[in-house]
């Protein structure tokens, strides 16, 4: 039975597997210690959020879990009742898709609330595809920047790229990108046809799966390359020269 704290509840981040690997495989013991005294969640997708928390817990009754969804549908006016229950002294965890919460998603809002209410911010150690990428790359570790998505048009991308390059060249600092799975053959095509042919570029997917693939080559080797990323959950990095 879950049992309400003396004082307020906490905010649990809980990260998840990058795919479908066996949970402790990837994940510590802290992971299911969380979930299973935990009741209260908020989560992008609550079918996939119930179907982890049965692989962490198997025995958890999911009739007790109280589940708020978050994603690009929830009214904005919604998102500060979600941490009501640490309020009320529940603890309560967030759930990403995959990976760590807070982290190119949208969990990030919700912590933002839970400091400005003087909630406790528990983060928990997991998985984060864009750490192990860049562990994985060669790149500057000491010196990178996460820019999430380029733009769509591709003139502005292209220009996104150059000038990124650029910083990338003055600064010794690592360009980390994303993509949406079915574009990431695309954007791997422009990026070696726009970087310098030099400029290493590190391409990452499927991290901890069993198809895991991570190379680091230039730019100019990419292009004599032949990779299937369609689809397929994907990093790239790169570093001016």
């Amino acid at each position: 039975m879950v049992k309400k704290n003396n004082g307020p509840g906490k905010l649990y981040l809980i990260p998840v597997t990058l795919g479908e690997t066996a949970p402790f495989e990837v994940l510590p013991i802290s992971i299911k210690k969380a979930v299973e005294r935990i009741n209260h969640y908020i989560v992008e997708n609550e079918k996939s959020a119930r179907r982890f928390i049965k692989r962490i817990s198997s025995g958890k009754s999911q009739s007790a879990l109280h589940i708020s969804v978050l994603n690009k549908f929830t009214e904005a006016q919604e998102v500060p009742t979600f941490l009501d229950p640490c309020v009320q002294g529940y603890d309560v965890g967030i759930i990403s898709e995959a990976g760590c919460p807070g982290i190119a998603d949208p969990g990030a809002e919700v912590v933002k609330i839970a400091h400005e209410k003087e909630i406790q911010v528990v983060p928990l150690v997991g998985p984060s595809s864009i750490t192990l990428a860049l562990m994985a790359s060669g790149m500057n570790g000491q010196n990178f920047a996460f820019n999430g998505y380029l733009p769509i048009d591709s003139a502005e991308r292209k220009s996104a790229i150059k000038r990124l390059e650029k910083v990338s060249r003055v600064s010794g600092q690592a360009q980390i990108l994303i993509e949406t799975p079915y574009r990431n053959d695309k954007l791997l095509t422009e990026l070696a046809k726009t970087l310098r042919s030099n400029t290493p570029l590190c391409v990452a997917c499927d991290i901890t799966l069993s198809t895991e693939y991570i190379a680091t080559k230039t730019a100019a080797e990419w292009k004599k390359i032949q990779v299937d990323l369609h689809k397929r959950p994907a990093i790239f990095i790169f570093q001016g020269q």
